[in-house]
């Protein structure tokens, strides 16, 4: 198996290279766009090299998606894989807001084995390399080495969801803090910081790989937008919508999001 601590100091390395350059902390940045409207910084850049080199060392056998690499079809050759992104939460990291974190996971037979997210620009303040979550496949799921319970909360009215804003026909439900990483919201249903979070939008695997396994593990219903099991290490690596809440409300949620689902998958 593969050598767990070794990995985490990977991730941790990876969350201090990317700290090394973040505007937040008084750094300048070069920044540009992608695509309209997707921005990518040379951080970003930074630690996806890091990460292929040390993750590739780590495990050889291993194929490699991430955010921030041309894919390449060899991937789906193997039945591993790392699933990356080096800094998912890109605006809030241009922006020298906290909402962002180093996202990794590995990938066996098209299901996460281990999930690491290092935010190390949040936290209390206890922990001087900010905040560190991570997963194993049927062991449970830890942020800063404390078990993650997910929220039990048992009705979706008035459930917390990390927004900014709300549709009309979710005006029932109570915003919380919103960080732009996606994987981040996603981990807030792990510690209970949220019941619910849920996208209706095509989204890539690298976004939710590691995150999806935290919450899953700390006890969160994790499916796609419709309700269905996520598959990793797809041709296509794109998945229509998320959607991680507690257990007893994702019935519901399922039923709430289907019309709005079934016209935007089209």
């Amino acid at each position: 198996m593969i050598d767990r601590q070794r990995l985490e100091d990977i991730v941790r390395r990876a969350g201090r290279l990317a700290m090394a350059s973040w505007p937040g902390a008084g750094h300048a940045l070069e920044v540009w766009d992608k695509m309209p409207d997707n921005p990518v910084s040379a951080a970003d850049l930074a630690v996806d090299r890091f990460l292929r080199e040390e993750l590739g060392a780590l495990l050889p056998s291993a194929g490699w998606l991430s955010e921030e690499t041309l894919d390449a079809p060899e991937r789906l050759a193997g039945d591993l894989l790392w699933l990356v992104d080096p800094i998912d939460g890109t605006r809030d990291y241009i922006h020298g807001r906290t909402g962002w974190a180093v996202s990794v996971a590995l990938i066996h037979a098209g299901r996460p084995l281990l999930g690491m997210l290092h935010a190390p620009a949040r936290g209390d303040g206890t922990c001087p390399d900010g905040e560190f979550w991570h997963a194993e496949a049927g062991r449970g799921s830890w942020r800063n080495g404390a078990p993650l319970v997910a929220s039990r909360r048992q009705a979706l009215p008035g459930a917390r969801v990390p927004a900014r804003m709300l549709s009309p026909e979710d005006a029932d439900l109570v915003m919380v803090d919103q960080p732009n990483s996606i994987a981040l919201r996603i981990a807030m249903v792990a510690a209970g910081e949220a019941d619910i979070l849920a996208t209706v939008r095509w989204g890539f695997e690298w976004d939710i790989g590691a995150a999806a396994l935290i919450a899953r593990e700390a006890g969160a219903a994790v499916t796609d937008a419709f309700g269905e099991a996520l598959n990793y290490n797809k041709r296509d690596p794109r998945a229509f919508g998320l959607l991680v809440t507690a257990p007893a409300i994702h019935g519901a949620a399922v039923e709430r999001l289907a019309d709005r689902a079934r016209k935007l998958s089209v």
